[in-house]
């Protein structure tokens, strides 16, 4: 009885958060969630949903290199990929709250663990979102415009949730942005080895 309620309130911060993110945010900000309930609720629903959609595109529509053709990977190798993006996902996440948690002092603005992990799963909800993209004509440059609303997300979200003054939020986001892309080339180096690992065995 209680998943249709749960399920409700996922597809509607999703709707807010990418609709209205400005007034999302002052909603989020007052919520008393624990990080264990923004991860069962929040961040592993939405970190599966692009696991799945990575799965999708690489066993069953496929890659379509620059030369022509198309290259699907087998079934196996693609859902291992899909566990450790899972995985990555969730552990990523976490760094990314802590990244924003060390950040805010030099910013002016105060430390905060659960809001600064709040902030970090729902400025990602559009890239998540992103991954579905990819099956649409222009899916690639889709996904960046995702992205890239992200980051615009993440700027609104940065002063509400965190305490730092609006003029400060340019630097802080940038701050923020650079060190996720950081984490996530390294983390991008460790799904690689992980799945050649898979594949070895």
């Amino acid at each position: 009885m209680r998943a249709k309620p749960l399920f409700a309130g996922l597809v509607e911060r999703i709707r807010n958060i990418v609709m209205a993110p400005r007034a999302e945010w002052s909603v989020i900000e007052a919520e008393p969630t624990s990080v264990r309930r923004l991860y069962s609720g929040y961040v592993a629903p939405m970190a599966a949903f692009a696991a799945a959609m990575s799965f999708i595109r690489m066993s069953i529509v496929g890659v379509t290199p620059p030369w022509g053709g198309t290259i699907r990977t087998s079934v196996p190798s693609a859902l291992m990929a899909s566990v450790v993006t899972f995985v990555l996902g969730l552990i990523g996440l976490f760094l990314v709250g802590l990244i924003i948690n060390m950040l805010a002092p030099a910013f002016s603005g105060g430390r905060n663990q659960r809001q600064a992990l709040k902030t970090a799963a729902y400025a990602l909800t559009p890239a998540w979102l992103g991954t579905a993209l990819t099956f649409l004509p222009l899916g690639s440059f889709l996904q960046l415009v995702a992205g890239l609303y992200g980051i615009y997300v993440l700027y609104l979200g940065l002063p509400v949730m965190m305490g730092i003054p609006r003029a400060k939020a340019d630097g802080y986001a940038v701050a923020v942005v650079v060190c996720t892309i950081l984490v996530g080339i390294l983390f991008g180096a460790v799904g690689a080895m992980l799945g050649e690992v898979a594949q070895a065995h």
